[in-house]
């Protein structure tokens, strides 16, 4: 464990130049005393912008399908929750792989492992508009999810590893901020295409936009300076790292938050569009693609989120955000559109806070294996994503949308016990602050 003197990233740099530490992988060699780029710098810049860029490819990508569901749905003549399937199996298969893309991303760099993560998930995206059948197109989807999780399971770690650690914080909200304006651009894009031409016609659309998106992420993305790559892991030691960190309490609440606020969020949006598509609503598929620019208020609220816990504390922050989010979801009880619409740009910026300190805080308390803290986290998010998902979907058809939003708001209520438990409110934010920065867990 590093001494409160001993920056996280300013270990002894090795023969080689590097700095030694496990759980790590660089492309090139890192001075002695390396300590990040600082706020302002020409690379803090490229990096916030090229990882911005690789949320729009991934996030585009991702969820591309979830503003045509009920297009799909018609179209494909399937159900509400076997059409959200095309969601859940793509996160599915991001779930499943972030571990395995962590592992080799510590061992070819972080920069190489995303960019075959982008550049393969690109390809495949390309394919998902010719799908001969349903089976093929989840089939697709899925794989395209698996390679998809070469992003999110490296992006925060190479952050907390490239940039100064004393806006740590607020990089990796601004990071969350990007991947909210890919998940945007994604849905508006597919949205008015699948009206007009079919479901077909939106993949194409998101996939070419994804492609565009890869590209800038390549040129701009700064080679890893913050690691050095690990050799013979091996089994028992990727073993022994991930046990480590489920043996940690802290990070098992974090994880437990990933799975139940992404699970009730995905579940959010994933069926409101099929309440406002039919009565009293009936809205059309164009429109009803547009409540995706709810999601500007979480790249708002994320950035907030990451400055507001150098005043506040991280813990403060979070449960606010999930304050927000069940305030939020309970504006879309009543059936006054204006209110709901109201009540999802209040409900989506209160996730997207609480998400960017949970996703943040990690990488904080991870004392080595950081890639692998950050992917058990992703593996929480998005299987939450797929079964709560999917699950809420169940709960629609029988029971309607106010039997939804009570589950997501007590799912909510439970991450919040959680969250206040296991995180117990520091007397000093600011020696919280100072001792995570100096890389220590506070008991």
């Amino acid at each position: 464990m590093p001494t409160p003197q001993q920056h996280v990233r300013g270990r002894q740099p090795n023969q080689s130049g590097s700095p030694a530490g496990t759980g790590t992988g660089v492309e090139t060699g890192a001075g002695a005393g390396w300590n990040g780029h600082p706020k302002g710098s020409q690379a803090y810049g490229r990096i916030l912008a090229g990882l911005a860029f690789a949320g729009v490819a991934t996030f585009a990508q991702l969820y591309s399908t979830q503003a045509v569901l009920p297009v799909m749905a018609a179209e494909l003549q399937v159900t509400a929750a076997e059409a959200a399937l095309t969601i859940s199996l793509a996160t599915v298969g991001l779930a499943v792989t972030v571990i395995p893309w962590s592992f080799l991303a510590d061992r070819i760099g972080r920069v190489k492992a995303m960019t075959w993560g982008i550049c393969l998930a690109t390809a495949l995206g390309l394919l998902v508009p010719l799908a001969t059948s349903f089976p093929v197109l989840l089939g697709l989807r899925m794989l395209e999810g698996m390679a998809l999780g070469g992003i999110p399971a490296i992006a925060i770690a190479y952050l907390n590893e490239e940039i100064d650690r004393a806006h740590a914080a607020v990089a990796a909200g601004s990071y969350v901020a990007g991947t909210t304006l890919g998940g945007l651009a994604g849905r508006l894009v597919a949205g008015p295409a699948g009206e007009l031409w079919g479901w077909r016609a939106a993949a194409l659309s998101v996939s070419v936009l994804a492609t565009v998106a890869a590209v800038l992420f390549l040129v701009l993305i700064p080679k890893a300076r913050g690691f050095s790559p690990s050799r013979g892991f091996g089994f028992r030691g990727a073993a022994r790292t991930l046990s480590g960190h489920l043996a940690n309490p802290r990070l098992l609440a974090l994880y437990a938050q990933a799975f139940l606020l992404m699970g009730g969020f995905v579940a959010v949006y994933n069926y409101l569009g099929f309440r406002l598509s039919g009565e009293p609503f009936s809205l059309p598929a164009t429109l009803i693609s547009l409540i995706f620019l709810a999601y500007l208020s979480g790249t708002v609220t994320s950035r907030w989120a990451g400055a507001l816990t150098q005043r506040f504390g991280r813990r403060t922050v979070l449960l606010a955000g999930i304050a927000v989010m069940a305030a939020g979801l309970a504006l879309t009880l009543t059936q006054i559109l204006v209110l709901i619409l109201a009540g999802l740009i209040i409900f989506t910026g209160g996730f997207f806070a609480a998400h960017s300190i949970g996703a943040g805080w990690t990488g904080a308390i991870a004392q080595s294996g950081r890639a692998q803290a950050a992917s058990l986290y992703n593996l929480a998010y998005y299987l939450g994503s797929s079964i709560l998902g999917w699950a809420g979907g169940l709960l629609f058809q029988s029971l309607g949308w106010p039997a939804l939003a009570a589950a997501v708001i007590i799912l909510g209520c439970t991450t919040a016990v959680i969250t206040a438990v296991v995180h117990p409110s520091a007397a000093h934010p600011q020696r919280q602050r100072q001792q995570e920065q100096a890389g220590l867990q506070l008991p």
